[in-house]
């Protein structure tokens, strides 16, 4: 080829190499691009996934805090901040629509903790909780709540001149000029009930993006949950601590309450009273025009409780026909005039078909009449009865409780039970329970185990508390009968009482599963002869209650033990004593047979009407126990 050809040929294979560098180049430059779109759409990506997993996070953090014991109120201080701090808004408050004479308005109740909010509440001159917020029929906001749906704009003015309108023109300039914020959403919030509220939250950004409104959605959804988990958690305590027919609080509510105000009048050396109040003739009103009248007649003392109580009184309905009022700071003066205010406005209202109504009260006061708490429900219900038997439709005053002995005479006479040994037991345990008896300023708790302690000796089935409540329904039940105070108090000390003959008697007879013999049951029905006139009847200061606890399973029909005595001869107490006897014998475990439920033994009280009670007893322990 020549020279020439070889220079030619070299050339050609120059440019050949030249050609693969630049097809190369371009490849490697394709490549490069590549990778760099890549690693855009990785970190895109990424932060898409990050801000997903903290999405994610969020919302699992918040159902786990709705299916907890947390408040509402801290689900949604976590929800705003969570929103604020994890998501990258500026700000986010839920307010609640509320309503007052003047109309709808919302009321902040959980804000992040941003600078904005800082800003607002100086500008406002006050926490923006406190700031009733626009939201008028037909306006702006009151729009947005009705269309139930997400709304997203950048008109901050609009926003703040419909929500803010009462602040001023230069507070809502100053808000304006000072948000920082592009944009606002606002999520309508809904509940079992209705439009329940909304929720605000300030970005950076001019826009919502799609993905972040059906975000939105998914949290608007969670709250609503947490809205109505704690709407039907408020329904339940409501209702467990409230009466359904007057809407007042419950005698649970009442006592427990009452053991708070008295830690606290102590701790403070304050005073509150305690006013009883009882309805006259409900049972003559039920009789006459019907039950339907006589809930009428009880919504009527309630709503006049309600009208004429104190912000700091309480309110409830104890049972029936009673309710009480606890007066926190006020002494016997003060509440003797809240009575007698009561008592009037009671006998003022005009129901129809029965006229006025009326009712009897009574008052005590905390410490002054006693510090004991049970023994103050005690003479406030003593004192509202003495008003019953001076002809009703009146106040009375408590008796102190250092006037009120019948719980020294119980100690005293087991003291002297046990310590003269008037009864076979084991001197060890005799000076025990003595020595619990004889320690200063005993309680009614100490009397009341110690009762306990020696019924279990010939009922292992006899639980701790059950001489107590004994004692209280022999109280309630006394007071349906209008018995004085003195012959409620020798009620009391027979139920303590009443069956401390049995410990004469042979565990092997008491205690037997199959059926007793003549001879064994002759032995049993012994025990009110013996508990009377051989254990009782040496002791001097119980004359009162022997005839109560010797006639206490005496039958109405006459069939009852020791004396077969009948009808109205049987002492109304010992009656008493016998079907509350007869009730608790039959709701616990026996060895010769199952507990019955509290139906059931009703069920055999009513069957023995005019067999073993007489059928006004029955109705009035029947009401009592279905009632309380």
């Amino acid at each position: 080829m020549g020279f020439f050809g070889d220079i030619k040929d070299y050339f050609q294979k120059v440019n050949n190499v030249e050609a693969n560098i630049y097809t190369g180049k371009q490849d490697y430059i394709e490549i490069y691009e590549k990778n760099i779109q890549l690693e855009k759409e990785i970190t895109k990506r990424t932060e898409e996934l990050d801000i997903a997993n903290k999405r994610m996070l969020s919302l699992r953090h918040i159902y786990d805090m709705m299916n907890s014991s947390c408040p509402l109120s801290n689900v949604l201080n976590k929800i705003v901040n969570t929103l604020y701090g994890d998501l990258g808004y500026l700000h986010c408050d839920i307010a609640q629509r509320k309503q007052d004479d003047k109309g709808y308005y919302l009321n902040v109740i959980a804000h992040s903790d941003s600078d904005l909010i800082k800003n607002v509440n100086a500008v406002l001159g006050m926490p923006i909780g406190d700031w009733k917020i626009n939201c008028e029929h037909g306006g702006y906001i009151d729009k947005i709540l009705k269309e139930g749906k997400i709304y997203c704009s950048t008109d901050l003015s609009s926003l703040l001149n419909s929500g803010m309108a009462g602040a001023g023109m230069n507070k809502i300039d100053t808000l304006l000029d000072t948000s920082f914020a592009n944009s606002f959403i606002l999520v309508p919030l809904h509940s079992t009930k209705g439009i329940w509220g909304l929720m605000a939250i300030f970005s950076p950004r001019n826009e919502l993006a799609e993905k972040e409104l059906g975000f939105l959605e998914l949290f608007a959804q969670q709250i609503e949950q947490a809205i109505t988990i704690a709407e039907l958690f408020q329904v339940v305590r409501e209702q467990a601590v409230t009466d359904s027919l007057t809407g007042l609080y419950n005698r649970r509510y009442f006592e427990e309450y009452t053991k708070k105000e008295a830690m606290r009048a102590l701790r403070q050396n304050l005073k509150f009273s305690v006013i009883g109040l009882d309805l006259d003739h409900l049972k003559k009103i039920n009789d006459k025009y019907g039950h339907s009248y006589g809930d009428i007649a009880i919504k009527t003392i309630a709503e006049v409780l309600k009208t004429n109580a104190r912000s700091i009184d309480v309110a409830a309905r104890m049972g029936g026909e009673e309710f009480n009022i606890i007066l926190p700071g006020v002494d016997s003066d003060g509440a003797m005039i809240a009575a007698e205010r009561i008592r009037k406005a009671i006998e003022s209202q005009q129901i129809e078909k029965l006229g006025h109504i009326t009712a009897s009260i009574g008052v005590a006061t905390f410490p002054d009449h006693t510090e004991d708490i049970d023994e103050l429900m005690e003479i406030t219900d003593q004192a509202m009865y003495l008003s019953k038997r001076n002809g009703r439709n009146k106040v009375s005053l408590a008796v102190p409780v250092s006037d009120v002995s019948w719980q020294e005479i119980a100690i005293e006479t087991f003291v002297s039970i046990l310590s003269e040994h008037r009864i076979p037991l084991e001197k060890s345990i005799s000076d025990k329970l003595c020595e619990k008896l004889e320690t200063i300023n005993v309680g009614k708790d100490v009397l009341f185990s110690v009762s306990d302690k020696l019924s279990e000796m010939y009922n292992p089935q006899h639980e701790d508390g059950m001489t107590k409540a004994k004692v209280l329904l022999a109280t309630s039940l006394a007071k349906r009968f209008d018995l004085s105070k003195e012959d409620t108090d020798k009620l009391k000390i027979a139920i303590l009482l009443y069956d401390i003959g049995n410990l004469m008697i042979p565990k092997s007879i008491l205690q037997k599963q199959g059926p007793l013999t003549d001879e064994e049951l002759q032995s049993i029905k012994q025990h009110p002869i013996i508990a009377a006139r051989d254990i009782l009847k040496p002791i001097s200061n119980i004359s009162g209650v022997l005839d109560i606890v010797e006639h206490h399973h005496e039958n109405w029909d006459g069939s009852g033990y020791p004396g077969n005595v009948a009808g109205s001869t049987i002492p109304l107490a010992s009656q008493i004593v016998l079907i509350i006897d007869s009730y608790f014998a039959l709701t616990e475990q026996r060895p010769y047979r199952n507990a019955m439920s509290k139906e059931e033994a009703l069920d055999v009280i009513r069957d023995d009407i005019g067999k073993k009670w007489s059928k006004n007893l029955v109705n009035e322990f029947v009401s009592l126990i279905e009632t309380e």
